[in-house]
Protein backbone atom coordinates (compact mmCIF):
# COMPACT_ATOMS: atom_id res chain seq x y z
CA UNK A 1 0.00 0.00 0.00
CA UNK A 2 1.26 3.91 -0.84
CA UNK A 3 3.11 6.51 1.35
CA UNK A 4 1.57 9.78 -0.41
CA UNK A 5 2.37 13.42 -0.20
CA UNK A 6 -0.80 15.70 -0.42
CA UNK A 7 0.22 19.09 -1.02
CA UNK A 8 -0.37 22.54 -2.53
CA UNK A 9 0.63 23.01 -5.88
CA UNK A 10 -0.21 27.44 -5.81
CA UNK A 11 0.01 29.42 -3.21
CA UNK A 12 -1.75 27.55 -0.37
CA UNK A 13 -5.92 27.40 -0.03
CA UNK A 14 -6.14 24.75 -2.22
CA UNK A 15 -8.76 22.76 -0.03
CA UNK A 16 -6.18 20.52 0.56
CA UNK A 17 -8.77 19.20 3.56
CA UNK A 18 -10.93 17.89 1.49
CA UNK A 19 -8.83 16.08 -0.39
CA UNK A 20 -7.14 14.82 2.73
CA UNK A 21 -10.35 13.98 4.65
CA UNK A 22 -11.79 12.42 1.51
CA UNK A 23 -8.79 9.95 1.49
CA UNK A 24 -8.71 9.91 5.58
CA UNK A 25 -11.01 6.45 5.62
CA UNK A 26 -8.47 4.51 3.30
CA UNK A 27 -5.23 5.99 5.15
CA UNK A 28 -4.35 4.70 8.72
CA UNK A 29 -2.02 7.78 9.34
CA UNK A 30 -2.18 11.10 8.49
CA UNK A 31 1.02 13.13 8.85
CA UNK A 32 1.89 17.29 9.15
CA UNK A 33 5.09 17.65 8.53
CA UNK A 34 6.09 21.56 8.55
CA UNK A 35 4.60 24.55 8.99
CA UNK A 36 2.44 25.91 11.87
CA UNK A 37 -1.38 27.33 12.77
CA UNK A 38 -0.33 29.81 10.11
CA UNK A 39 -1.66 27.04 7.80
CA UNK A 40 -5.47 26.38 7.73
CA UNK A 41 -7.70 24.07 6.66
CA UNK A 42 -11.96 23.84 6.09
CA UNK A 43 -13.06 20.46 6.00
CA UNK A 44 -16.93 19.76 5.48
CA UNK A 45 -18.31 16.83 7.43
CA UNK A 46 -22.34 16.61 6.46
CA UNK A 47 -23.80 19.53 7.45
CA UNK A 48 -20.52 19.88 10.11
CA UNK A 49 -17.76 22.65 9.31
CA UNK A 50 -14.47 22.08 10.90
CA UNK A 51 -11.37 24.50 10.63
CA UNK A 52 -8.21 23.09 12.01
CA UNK A 53 -4.60 25.02 11.86
CA UNK A 54 -2.26 22.99 13.62
CA UNK A 55 -4.37 19.54 13.46
CA UNK A 56 -3.64 17.74 10.69
CA UNK A 57 -7.18 16.57 8.91
CA UNK A 58 -7.00 13.06 9.58
CA UNK A 59 -8.24 13.92 13.01
CA UNK A 60 -11.59 13.83 11.59
CA UNK A 61 -11.59 10.55 10.22
CA UNK A 62 -12.43 7.37 12.82
CA UNK A 63 -9.62 4.84 12.65
CA UNK A 64 -7.02 7.43 11.16
CA UNK A 65 -4.08 8.34 13.16
CA UNK A 66 -2.94 11.91 13.05
CA UNK A 67 0.78 13.01 13.62
CA UNK A 68 2.46 16.00 14.10
CA UNK A 69 5.37 15.95 12.44
CA UNK A 70 9.22 16.99 13.93
CA UNK A 71 9.62 19.53 11.08
CA UNK A 72 6.00 21.44 12.38
CA UNK A 73 6.17 24.24 15.11
CA UNK A 74 3.66 23.88 17.61
CA UNK A 75 2.05 26.46 20.31
CA UNK A 76 0.88 24.24 22.61
CA UNK A 77 -1.82 26.82 23.15
CA UNK A 78 -3.16 26.66 20.38
CA UNK A 79 -2.90 22.71 20.71
CA UNK A 80 -4.97 22.48 23.34
CA UNK A 81 -7.36 24.91 22.48
CA UNK A 82 -8.21 23.08 19.41
CA UNK A 83 -8.37 19.68 20.52
CA UNK A 84 -10.71 21.03 23.28
CA UNK A 85 -12.81 22.58 20.93
CA UNK A 86 -13.11 19.24 19.16
CA UNK A 87 -13.74 17.26 22.20
CA UNK A 88 -16.69 19.27 22.86
CA UNK A 89 -18.50 18.66 19.26
CA UNK A 90 -17.61 14.43 19.76
CA UNK A 91 -14.67 14.18 17.89
CA UNK A 92 -12.34 11.31 19.24
CA UNK A 93 -8.86 13.22 19.82
CA UNK A 94 -7.19 10.61 21.88
CA UNK A 95 -5.09 8.82 18.84
CA UNK A 96 -3.24 12.31 18.31
CA UNK A 97 0.65 11.67 18.13
CA UNK A 98 3.03 14.58 18.22
CA UNK A 99 7.03 14.54 17.85
CA UNK A 100 8.91 15.18 20.68
CA UNK A 101 11.52 16.82 18.28
CA UNK A 102 8.55 19.21 17.30
CA UNK A 103 9.65 23.05 18.16
CA UNK A 104 7.48 25.05 20.35
CA UNK A 105 6.37 28.35 19.94
CA UNK A 106 6.55 30.59 23.15
CA UNK A 107 4.92 34.28 23.65
CA UNK A 108 8.28 35.55 22.82
CA UNK A 109 8.07 34.10 19.43
CA UNK A 110 4.83 36.13 18.53
CA UNK A 111 6.22 39.09 20.49
CA UNK A 112 9.40 38.98 17.88
CA UNK A 113 7.06 38.34 14.79
CA UNK A 114 4.80 41.19 15.55
CA UNK A 115 7.01 43.79 16.28
CA UNK A 116 9.31 42.58 13.46
CA UNK A 117 6.28 43.08 10.70
CA UNK A 118 5.17 46.19 12.06
CA UNK A 119 8.92 47.86 11.84
CA UNK A 120 9.08 46.73 8.26
CA UNK A 121 6.35 48.81 7.39
CA UNK A 122 5.87 49.03 3.55
CA UNK A 123 8.32 45.91 3.32
CA UNK A 124 6.27 43.77 5.38
CA UNK A 125 6.58 40.19 4.57
CA UNK A 126 2.62 40.13 5.43
CA UNK A 127 2.91 37.11 8.54
CA UNK A 128 0.46 35.98 9.92
CA UNK A 129 2.11 37.14 13.58
CA UNK A 130 1.68 33.75 14.90
CA UNK A 131 5.59 33.39 15.97
CA UNK A 132 6.19 30.64 12.81
CA UNK A 133 9.16 32.55 11.53
CA UNK A 134 11.09 33.40 14.77
CA UNK A 135 10.32 29.70 15.62
CA UNK A 136 12.06 27.90 12.53
CA UNK A 137 14.22 31.29 13.10
CA UNK A 138 15.71 29.51 16.84
CA UNK A 139 15.44 26.20 15.38
CA UNK A 140 18.55 26.84 12.81
CA UNK A 141 20.28 28.89 15.22
CA UNK A 142 20.35 25.97 17.55
CA UNK A 143 18.05 28.18 19.77
CA UNK A 144 15.21 26.70 19.67
CA UNK A 145 12.83 24.49 22.49
CA UNK A 146 11.58 21.15 21.67
CA UNK A 147 8.23 19.59 22.71
CA UNK A 148 10.68 17.09 24.75
CA UNK A 149 11.92 20.16 26.97
CA UNK A 150 9.11 20.56 28.62
CA UNK A 151 10.08 16.94 30.21
CA UNK A 152 13.42 18.80 31.76
CA UNK A 153 13.10 21.74 33.43
CA UNK A 154 16.43 22.62 34.12
CA UNK A 155 17.20 22.39 30.36
CA UNK A 156 14.02 24.56 29.25
CA UNK A 157 15.48 27.14 31.66
CA UNK A 158 18.75 27.04 29.94
CA UNK A 159 17.37 27.03 26.82
CA UNK A 160 14.73 30.19 27.56
CA UNK A 161 17.69 32.32 29.17
CA UNK A 162 19.75 31.63 26.28
CA UNK A 163 17.05 32.74 23.48
CA UNK A 164 15.99 35.71 25.31
CA UNK A 165 19.94 36.74 26.46
CA UNK A 166 19.66 38.38 22.71
CA UNK A 167 15.85 38.96 21.92
CA UNK A 168 15.80 41.01 24.78
CA UNK A 169 18.23 43.28 23.98
CA UNK A 170 16.50 43.26 20.88
CA UNK A 171 13.16 44.19 22.07
CA UNK A 172 14.34 46.60 24.33
CA UNK A 173 16.97 48.13 22.05
CA UNK A 174 15.53 48.11 18.93
CA UNK A 175 11.43 47.81 19.46
CA UNK A 176 11.05 50.27 22.49
CA UNK A 177 10.04 46.78 24.49
CA UNK A 178 9.84 45.81 27.57
CA UNK A 179 11.98 42.72 28.27
CA UNK A 180 10.36 39.61 28.46
CA UNK A 181 11.10 37.92 31.76
CA UNK A 182 12.68 33.94 31.52
CA UNK A 183 11.16 32.80 34.58
CA UNK A 184 7.37 33.42 33.10
CA UNK A 185 7.92 31.75 29.74
CA UNK A 186 8.93 28.48 31.61
CA UNK A 187 6.61 28.66 33.91
CA UNK A 188 3.59 28.89 31.21
CA UNK A 189 5.55 26.25 29.16
CA UNK A 190 6.00 23.70 32.25
CA UNK A 191 2.49 24.44 32.48
CA UNK A 192 1.44 22.47 29.44
CA UNK A 193 3.55 19.99 29.76
CA UNK A 194 1.57 17.31 31.51
CA UNK A 195 -1.46 17.62 28.97
CA UNK A 196 0.67 17.41 25.78
CA UNK A 197 2.60 14.50 27.49
CA UNK A 198 -0.17 11.53 26.40
CA UNK A 199 0.65 12.62 22.97
CA UNK A 200 4.38 12.75 22.61
CA UNK A 201 5.96 9.86 20.74
CA UNK A 202 8.67 9.21 18.60
CA UNK A 203 6.70 9.44 15.70
CA UNK A 204 10.09 8.98 13.22
CA UNK A 205 9.71 5.31 14.49
CA UNK A 206 6.36 4.89 14.55
CA UNK A 207 5.61 6.35 10.53
CA UNK A 208 8.39 4.22 9.46
CA UNK A 209 7.70 0.96 11.53
CA UNK A 210 3.58 1.72 9.73
CA UNK A 211 4.80 2.09 6.22
CA UNK A 212 7.15 -1.16 6.46
CA UNK A 213 3.68 -3.03 7.90
CA UNK A 214 2.13 -1.85 4.65
CA UNK A 215 0.30 1.01 6.41
CA UNK A 216 -0.86 3.75 4.48
CA UNK A 217 0.35 6.97 5.22
CA UNK A 218 -0.64 10.33 3.78
CA UNK A 219 1.88 13.14 4.54
CA UNK A 220 0.30 16.80 4.61
CA UNK A 221 1.46 20.01 3.55
CA UNK A 222 0.65 23.12 4.69
CA UNK A 223 0.36 26.38 2.65
CA UNK A 224 1.79 25.55 -1.11
CA UNK A 225 4.38 24.92 -3.28
CA UNK A 226 4.82 28.85 -4.43
CA UNK A 227 5.21 29.83 -0.82
CA UNK A 228 8.14 27.36 0.11
CA UNK A 229 11.09 28.96 1.53
CA UNK A 230 13.44 27.64 -0.78
CA UNK A 231 11.10 27.29 -4.28
CA UNK A 232 8.10 29.76 -3.82
CA UNK A 233 8.11 33.67 -4.55
CA UNK A 234 11.09 34.48 -2.02
CA UNK A 235 10.57 36.33 0.14
CA UNK A 236 7.08 36.51 0.33
CA UNK A 237 7.03 33.26 1.45
CA UNK A 238 6.76 31.08 4.64
CA UNK A 239 9.54 29.71 6.88
CA UNK A 240 8.99 26.18 5.58
CA UNK A 241 9.16 23.42 2.96
CA UNK A 242 5.99 22.63 1.66
CA UNK A 243 6.92 20.90 -1.43
CA UNK A 244 7.89 17.12 -1.43
CA UNK A 245 11.26 16.93 0.00
CA UNK A 246 9.81 18.54 3.00
CA UNK A 247 7.89 15.34 3.87
CA UNK A 248 11.18 13.34 4.24
CA UNK A 249 12.66 15.84 6.36
CA UNK A 250 9.80 16.94 8.31
CA UNK A 251 8.59 13.41 8.86
CA UNK A 252 11.93 11.42 9.28
CA UNK A 253 11.02 9.08 6.33
CA UNK A 254 13.49 8.22 3.41
CA UNK A 255 12.07 9.61 -0.29
CA UNK A 256 12.20 5.74 -1.28
CA UNK A 257 9.21 5.25 0.64
CA UNK A 258 7.01 7.72 -1.20
CA UNK A 259 4.95 6.47 -4.00
CA UNK A 260 2.34 9.34 -4.82
CA UNK A 261 2.63 13.01 -4.35
CA UNK A 262 -0.69 14.59 -5.30
CA UNK A 263 -0.66 18.36 -5.75
CA UNK A 264 -4.16 20.30 -4.83
CA UNK A 265 -5.16 22.69 -7.45
CA UNK A 266 -7.69 25.06 -7.64
CA UNK A 267 -9.68 25.68 -10.89
CA UNK A 268 -8.15 29.39 -10.71
CA UNK A 269 -5.88 30.98 -8.45
CA UNK A 270 -5.75 32.43 -5.00
CA UNK A 271 -2.89 33.80 -2.42
CA UNK A 272 -2.72 35.54 0.90
CA UNK A 273 -0.73 38.25 1.97
CA UNK A 274 2.02 40.47 -0.07
CA UNK A 275 4.22 39.18 -2.99
CA UNK A 276 3.40 38.92 -7.20
CA UNK A 277 0.24 37.72 -8.46
CA UNK A 278 0.66 37.89 -12.48
CA UNK A 279 -3.21 36.67 -12.79
CA UNK A 280 -4.00 38.88 -9.75
CA UNK A 281 -8.22 40.57 -10.83
CA UNK A 282 -8.77 43.58 -9.60
CA UNK A 283 -12.48 44.04 -11.49
CA UNK A 284 -15.51 42.20 -11.18
CA UNK A 285 -14.21 38.83 -11.70
CA UNK A 286 -12.05 39.19 -9.12
CA UNK A 287 -14.75 40.12 -6.59
CA UNK A 288 -17.24 37.20 -8.17
CA UNK A 289 -14.75 34.71 -7.33
CA UNK A 290 -13.86 35.82 -3.95
CA UNK A 291 -17.59 35.73 -2.82
CA UNK A 292 -18.66 32.59 -4.78
CA UNK A 293 -15.70 30.49 -3.70
CA UNK A 294 -15.81 32.17 0.15
CA UNK A 295 -12.09 33.19 -0.41
CA UNK A 296 -11.28 33.92 2.88
CA UNK A 297 -8.77 32.93 5.09
CA UNK A 298 -9.52 29.91 7.19
CA UNK A 299 -6.37 31.15 9.65
CA UNK A 300 -6.11 34.36 8.82
CA UNK A 301 -9.84 35.57 7.99
CA UNK A 302 -8.12 37.82 5.36
CA UNK A 303 -9.80 38.10 1.93
CA UNK A 304 -7.50 36.28 -0.46
CA UNK A 305 -6.89 37.75 -3.64
CA UNK A 306 -7.57 35.85 -6.80
CA UNK A 307 -7.04 35.32 -10.48
CA UNK A 308 -7.45 33.37 -13.28
CA UNK A 309 -5.77 29.83 -13.51
CA UNK A 310 -2.12 29.93 -13.73
CA UNK A 311 -0.46 26.80 -15.62
CA UNK A 312 2.86 28.16 -15.80
CA UNK A 313 2.79 27.82 -11.60
CA UNK A 314 1.36 24.08 -12.38
CA UNK A 315 3.91 23.23 -14.52
CA UNK A 316 6.58 24.61 -11.73
CA UNK A 317 4.58 23.04 -9.17
CA UNK A 318 4.85 19.51 -10.87
CA UNK A 319 8.09 19.80 -11.66
CA UNK A 320 9.97 20.80 -8.14
CA UNK A 321 7.57 18.04 -6.34
CA UNK A 322 7.25 14.99 -9.18
CA UNK A 323 3.78 15.47 -8.57
CA UNK A 324 2.00 11.95 -9.86
CA UNK A 325 -1.50 13.15 -9.61
CA UNK A 326 -3.45 16.62 -9.21
CA UNK A 327 -6.75 17.12 -7.36
CA UNK A 328 -8.78 19.67 -8.70
CA UNK A 329 -10.76 21.82 -6.55
CA UNK A 330 -13.84 24.31 -6.72
CA UNK A 331 -14.63 23.73 -10.21
CA UNK A 332 -17.98 24.44 -9.27
CA UNK A 333 -16.99 28.06 -8.58
CA UNK A 334 -15.97 29.06 -12.42
CA UNK A 335 -20.21 28.30 -13.46
CA UNK A 336 -21.62 30.87 -14.76
CA UNK A 337 -18.82 32.26 -17.03
CA UNK A 338 -19.14 32.39 -20.66
CA UNK A 339 -15.28 32.31 -21.21
CA UNK A 340 -12.91 31.63 -18.78
CA UNK A 341 -9.30 33.07 -19.29
CA UNK A 342 -6.44 30.51 -18.37
CA UNK A 343 -2.77 31.98 -18.30
CA UNK A 344 -0.63 29.66 -20.59
CA UNK A 345 2.64 31.62 -20.36
CA UNK A 346 4.23 35.40 -19.39
CA UNK A 347 5.18 38.06 -21.07
CA UNK A 348 8.04 39.21 -19.43
CA UNK A 349 10.43 42.44 -21.19
CA UNK A 350 8.48 41.58 -24.65
CA UNK A 351 9.51 37.86 -24.49
CA UNK A 352 6.79 34.96 -24.07
CA UNK A 353 8.04 32.61 -21.13
CA UNK A 354 6.23 29.38 -20.70
CA UNK A 355 8.27 28.37 -17.90
CA UNK A 356 8.18 30.17 -14.33
CA UNK A 357 11.23 32.64 -14.59
CA UNK A 358 14.09 32.05 -11.52
CA UNK A 359 14.57 35.87 -11.19
CA UNK A 360 12.57 37.26 -8.54
CA UNK A 361 12.98 40.66 -11.01
CA UNK A 362 11.44 38.84 -13.49
CA UNK A 363 8.68 37.44 -12.11
CA UNK A 364 7.60 40.90 -10.30
CA UNK A 365 7.28 41.64 -13.94
CA UNK A 366 5.35 39.36 -15.61
CA UNK A 367 2.26 39.34 -17.75
CA UNK A 368 0.07 36.66 -18.48
CA UNK A 369 -0.68 35.62 -21.43
CA UNK A 370 -4.20 34.41 -21.76
CA UNK A 371 -6.59 31.72 -23.40
CA UNK A 372 -9.90 31.83 -23.58
CA UNK A 373 -11.62 28.68 -23.14
CA UNK A 374 -14.90 28.14 -23.38
CA UNK A 375 -17.16 28.52 -20.05
CA UNK A 376 -20.48 26.37 -18.86
CA UNK A 377 -23.74 27.79 -17.12
CA UNK A 378 -24.89 23.92 -16.04
CA UNK A 379 -24.89 23.22 -12.08
CA UNK A 380 -22.32 20.21 -11.29
CA UNK A 381 -22.66 19.95 -7.74
CA UNK A 382 -24.35 16.88 -8.13
CA UNK A 383 -22.42 15.35 -10.90
CA UNK A 384 -20.27 12.27 -9.45
CA UNK A 385 -18.97 10.88 -13.11
CA UNK A 386 -16.40 13.00 -15.29
CA UNK A 387 -19.18 12.32 -18.03
CA UNK A 388 -21.58 13.77 -16.11
CA UNK A 389 -19.99 17.18 -16.45
CA UNK A 390 -20.70 19.54 -19.15
CA UNK A 391 -18.81 19.23 -22.19
CA UNK A 392 -17.03 22.68 -21.82
CA UNK A 393 -16.41 22.01 -18.11
CA UNK A 394 -14.75 18.39 -19.09
CA UNK A 395 -13.13 20.26 -22.11
CA UNK A 396 -11.67 22.88 -19.48
CA UNK A 397 -10.25 19.92 -16.77
CA UNK A 398 -8.65 18.57 -20.17
CA UNK A 399 -7.22 21.43 -21.06
CA UNK A 400 -5.57 22.26 -17.76
CA UNK A 401 -4.39 18.65 -17.18
CA UNK A 402 -2.54 18.99 -20.21
CA UNK A 403 -1.10 22.38 -19.37
CA UNK A 404 0.14 21.41 -16.21
CA UNK A 405 1.87 18.13 -16.79
CA UNK A 406 0.17 15.40 -14.24
CA UNK A 407 -3.48 13.80 -14.40
CA UNK A 408 -6.18 15.36 -12.82
CA UNK A 409 -7.33 12.13 -10.58
CA UNK A 410 -10.61 13.59 -8.83
CA UNK A 411 -11.93 17.02 -8.99
CA UNK A 412 -13.93 18.71 -6.49
CA UNK A 413 -17.74 20.13 -7.87
CA UNK A 414 -18.60 21.46 -4.60
CA UNK A 415 -17.76 21.73 -0.42
CA UNK A 416 -19.16 18.73 0.66
CA UNK A 417 -17.67 15.93 1.89
CA UNK A 418 -19.26 13.77 -1.12
CA UNK A 419 -19.12 16.63 -3.77
CA UNK A 420 -15.73 14.87 -5.43
CA UNK A 421 -15.58 13.26 -8.57
CA UNK A 422 -12.79 10.26 -8.65
CA UNK A 423 -11.28 9.36 -12.00
CA UNK A 424 -8.08 7.83 -10.35
CA UNK A 425 -7.87 6.26 -7.03
CA UNK A 426 -4.94 7.67 -5.31
CA UNK A 427 -4.73 4.60 -3.26
CA UNK A 428 -4.44 1.61 -6.24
Amino acid sequence: MPALVLLGAQWGDEGKGKATDLLGGSVDYVVRYQGGNNAGHTVVVGDQKYALHLLPSGILSPGCTPVIGNGVVVDPAVLLSELSGLNERGVDTSKLLVSGNAHLITPYHTTVDKVTERFLGKRKIGTTGRGIGPTYADKINRVGIRVQDLYDESILTQKVEAALDFKNQILAKLYNRRAIEPARIVEEMLGYAEQIKPFVADTTLVLNNAIDEGKVVLFEGGQGTLLDVDHGTYPFVTSSNPTAGGACTGAGVGPTKINRVIGILKAYTTRVGAGPFPTELFDEDGEKLRTIGGERGVTTGRDRRCGWFDAVIARYATRVNGLTDFFLTKLDVLTGWEQIPVCVAYEIDGKRVEELPYSQTDFHHAKPVYEMLPGWSEDISKAKTFSDLPKNAQAYVKALEEMSGAPISAIGVGPGRTETIEINSFLS
